[in-house]
This record gives structure tokens, sequence and C-alpha cells, in this order.
């Protein structure tokens, strides 16, 4: 999708790139938002009803990890839960670019409505109810979204077909590197965790 959604591919279908992208960044935004808000409320309903403290979630959040990790290194039996799905690139000969692109935008916000690739999208989400608070579920929802929809900024130089073509390739170079980065950062998260579950 990065290599459709580029200053070029907008060009050849009569579209701003900028209005695509911001129309993309704010929707994943908000989506990431909206979701972690109702997750973050539902946790302090939990909260109140059951009243565990600080440790038995930090628990839960650096279990979740753990597993997370070892689904993403191969290390267990099974694949992560998916659906079999991605955004539909018909909507880009179909709409306008601000249509399309917040559509992308909501679907890849909320992590779980296309193929989910690292178990750090469902890691988000438990984070988000143990945070056990609507304002810290928004949070974290928003930043997940907006940290999603920012690799399309990657495309910002793709003014020509050949462009596009080299950012997909550079991105598809460091696609190992990339996951492995994402180990390390779910790594540390869970090892501060778990630090905060020692002391």
């Amino acid at each position: 999708m990065l290599g459709s959604i580029s200053p070029f591919g907008e060009r050849t279908r009569n579209q701003r790139w900028a209005l695509t992208v911001g129309a993309y960044i704010v929707a994943s935004s908000a989506a990431g938002a909206a979701l972690g808000w109702g997750l973050g409320s539902a946790g302090r309903a939990a909260i109140l009803v059951t009243h565990p403290g600080a440790a038995p979630r930090a628990a839960i959040l650096v279990a979740t990890i753990a597993a997370g990790i070892a689904a993403d290194a191969g290390f267990l039996p099974f694949a992560l839960p998916t659906v079999h799905r991605q955004v539909n690139e018909e909507w880009l000969g179909r709409y306008r670019g601000w249509v399309y692109g917040a559509g992308f935008g909501i679907q890849l916000g909320l992590g779980v409505a296309t193929i989910v690739t690292t178990s750090a999208v469902y890691a988000t989400w438990v984070a988000a109810a143990l945070s056990g608070s609507a304002l810290g579920g928004l949070a974290i929802g928003a930043t997940y979204g907006f940290v999603r929809s920012g690799g399309v900024l990657l495309t910002a130089r793709a003014t020509s077909a050949s462009g596009a073509y080299r950012v997909d390739g550079w991105v598809q170079r460091r696609a190992v590197a990339s996951h492995g980065l994402a180990l390390g950062l779910q790594g540390a998260i869970a090892a501060a965790a778990a630090v905060a579950l020692i002391r």
C-alpha cells in the first residue's frame, strides 16, 4: 500500500498526496484512540469490580508480551489469531483521496481489522485495558494509531514510478531488521514491567 499512496500514485489519480496522507494519519490516530478509550473504560469497570492491584496487572502484561514474543519468533506451534483481509485497493480508483485515506487509516489504526503480523498489536490493546483508565487507553491507542500510520511518510519523495518501486524495495529489504526491532522493543517493555512488578 505504501507504493500506492505516494506523490506519484496520487498524481496519477488526480488526488493530492498531502490531503490523502493527512486523512490517513488523522483517521488512524483517531481509530486507535477510540479503541483504546473503549478498552481503557472497560478495564476501569473491571478493576472497580475485581480490585486487582498494580502487580497482577503488570504480571498480565508481562505474560502477554512474553507469549507474543514467543509466537512472533516461531517458538509456538500456532500462528497469531487474525482475520485474512487487507484494505480494499479498489477504493483507490473509486473514491477521492481523503476518503480512501481515511478509510485505510481507520482500518489500520484499529490494528485488528486487517491481517495482524505482530503480537505487538494485541499487547497494545491489552495494555490499554490494563491501564484501567479511559484517558490512559486513549493515549495508548492514539500513539499506536499515529505510529502505525507514520510509515506512509516514507513515500514523500516517491514522485515517479521508479521512486515508488525504490521505496517498496527499501521497506522490503528492512523487513527482517524491523521485525527484530519490534521484538526488542516488546522485550524492553516486558522487562520494564517485570522490574516494576518486582519492586
